[in-house]
Order: C-alpha cells, then structure tokens, then sequence
C-alpha cells in the first residue's frame, strides 16, 4: 500500500493542493472550516506531511524519533556541582534512548518544546522517522491515531491511551505506596502531606493513588486531592509549596511528599532558608532518583525509577516492530526501588 499524498488529500478534501499546503505550514491563514475539512481528509487517509513520506513508507530513513515536552528547570541546573547532576528525568530518557539505538544502527530525532503546540512537534518528528516514541498525553490522540497507521509508535508513561499501541511505564503507584508506608511504619509519621502536580500527569496522579491507599491502610485519613498542586513541578514550586504547608493555620505536617525529586529539591532550600531542620522538624522525600538528590544536603529521599531503561525498552520496542517481530501490543511495567536517605531521617543507603 502507498503512502498517501498530499494529493490525495486535496482530492477527498475538494481544494487545491497549495491549500492543503498552507493548512500546515500556516494554518491562520485559511478558513476554520476549509482548515477542519483537509484535516479531517488527512486523517482518515493516514497522511504524514513531510518531504520524507517515500522514506517513511520503505521504512528507510535510519532514524528514530522522540516527543517530549521541555522540562527544563533553571533551578536544577543553577545548583549543579557537575553536569551529571543537572541530568532530569527526560535527559535520563534520552540517554537511554540515544545508547540503544547506537545499538541497534539508528540515529535519534528529538523534539523537546512543545512551542507552536503538539501538532507542530507531531510535524517535526513523524514524517521524518522510521518509528517514534512519545510521552503520554504530550500529542493528541487523533494524531497518534493517524499516524500509527503509517508508523510504529510506543507510548511513555501515564495510562494506556490506545489499547494498539505499545506502551511502557513505571511502577508510579506501588512506589509511591512503599514510601509513604515507611515513614509511616519505620519512622512513626502520621501527618504526612503530598505535593502533586496538575491533574492531567498521569504519573503524578498514579504517584497520588499511591499515597492515598498507604493513608488507607495506616488507618489515616485519605485526602481527595493532594495538599498543594502546582502547574509546573520545578524546584521553585516546590519551595512555594513547602513555604505555603508552614504557613497554613493548624498542625504542621511531619512529613511532605512531593511528586517528584525536583520540587522536593526545592523544598529543602526553601526549608533552610526558613530555619526548619530536615528531617528532626520535618521529613522530605521525592520521587524520580536524579543525580542532585545525592547531591543535596540532606541527601534526599526518594523511589527511583529506571529512567534509562525506560528508554532503551522504547527503542527496543520499536526496532522489533520494524523487523515485524512483534505482533499483539506489548504493555511493560518497570519496577522502581525506595532509595532511603538523611532527608527522611535514615542512613545513606548509597554513596552521597
């Protein structure tokens, strides 16, 4: 079967083909409703706009390609004492994904910004690749629908969003769990607050559900939603979100879990500043394992997940789809470990 042209899409959508054109590569400048109807021919054709389309369709380009958002925090970078310890959860991706495909004779196609929105990152990345993977809820699933027609895809992360496409992720929910358990069985917490980040990150929100059913099963109370969200789970954030639990009316938590590493970071700053000692006044934890929670004073806390290996599974996943040596959709849980640290108030449990 061949690739569909753009053509064909002029064709089945009744316009020109420099309107098809101009549809995406300035999408302002023609009609809503013109617009809507050449978008919706592409899709029920399975059209990918890129000059590379032949290649695409002999599986022949040599690349594969990741969507990714920019997490990008200053903050991290600022409080570096070497470049491994600026290294965040999706460079750690990355790193997984760039060493397995050298492996298997593949270049790597990043796009990491979301600036001119998901269908512009879409655009940059799957008509130029051989097979892509993509963080959950980062492209729009319509968009991945049309283009798994055309191409291998495996989904990172968060739930499972079509049941055809390969997916993997991490153990967010019984990580999480085992952590809240420990400081509430081996340090004999019960005032224990969560820092989440928005309702539409999946992990996150796995990473909540775990919280809740330990607070479930240690007979404290459960929370509907966690005591502070942020938009943006950076260290500033969580130093905002620390600063805002200690100046809130009534008993101080004995322990705050943020939803991840980064904001944790944050707090243990914004702790400092504020005279409270970790963890004799207050216990600190996150989630991730990124270099700078060894780095930090108090070493933090955390449940480190195989960022790496998530990476290298993708890459794997997708060069076995190429060879066509996979055939049901493959569904991955990686494990993740609790890392103890001085931040909770145990002893290292690896090198600082």
């Amino acid at each position: 079967m061949s690739a569909p042209t753009v053509y064909d899409v002029a064709e089945k959508s009744g316009v020109s083909i420099a309107t098809v054109s101009r549809v995406y590569r300035n999408p302002d400048s023609v009609r809503a409703q013109t617009r809507d109807r050449v978008m919706e021919a592409a899709r029920e054709l399975g059209y990918v706009p890129s000059g590379s389309a032949r290649g695409l369709a002999s599986r022949s380009t040599g690349v594969l390609g990741l969507c990714f958002p920019d997490y990008a925090d200053p903050d991290a970078e600022a409080d570096a004492v070497d470049d491994d310890a600026a290294v965040l959860y999706s460079d750690q991706i990355i790193r997984g994904m760039e060493r397995a495909a050298r492996r298997h004779g593949y270049a790597l196609l990043i796009a990491a910004s979301l600036e001119g929105g998901p269908r512009s990152l879409v655009e940059q990345v799957a008509g130029r690749v051989d097979a892509f993977a993509v963080l959950a809820r980062t492209v729009p699933t319509e968009d991945l629908e049309v283009i798994s027609r055309r191409l291998p895809v495996v989904m990172l992360a968060g739930p499972r969003e079509i049941d055809h496409l390969d997916h993997i992720e991490v153990a967010n929910f019984d990580g999480e769990r085992e952590l809240a358990r420990h400081l509430v069985r081996d340090h004999r917490l019960r005032r224990l607050a969560f820092v989440g980040g928005e309702r539409d990150s999946p992990d996150a929100e796995a990473r909540f559900a775990g919280f809740r059913e330990a607070c479930r099963e240690a007979g404290l109370p459960v929370p509907d939603e966690p005591a502070v969200r942020v938009e943006m789970m950076t260290q500033a954030e969580g130093a905002r979100a620390a600063e805002a639990l200690l100046e809130r009316p009534g008993e101080r938590p004995q322990a705050l879990l943020f939803a991840n590493d980064q904001m944790a970071i944050g707090a243990l700053h914004a702790l400092e500043r504020r005279g409270v000692r970790v963890p004799e006044d207050l216990a600190v934890v996150g989630f991730d394992g990124i270099p700078l929670g060894r780095m930090v004073r108090p070493a933090l806390t955390t449940v480190r997940q195989p960022m790496r290996r998530l990476g290298e599974e993708a890459v794997d996943l997708l060069v076995r789809r190429l060879g066509a040596r996979e055939r049901d959709p493959v569904s991955l849980m990686l494990p993740v470990e609790l890392v103890r640290r001085a931040s909770c108030g145990c002893p290292a449990q690896d090198p600082a």
